[in-house]
């Protein structure tokens, strides 16, 4: 029981890291501010 419930963490946390990772490379200090709304 406990090695499946580690394997779900490990997928949660490996999920999490790979959205973080695809929001925020790149991007000094995060988020664009919004300078120009259309």
């Amino acid at each position: 029981m406990s090695v499946i419930l580690l394997e779900a963490v490990g997928a949660l946390a490996l999920l999490v890291f790979i959205v973080w990772w695809t929001m925020f490379a790149g991007r000094k200090g995060g988020e664009r501010p919004d300078d120009h709304e259309r």
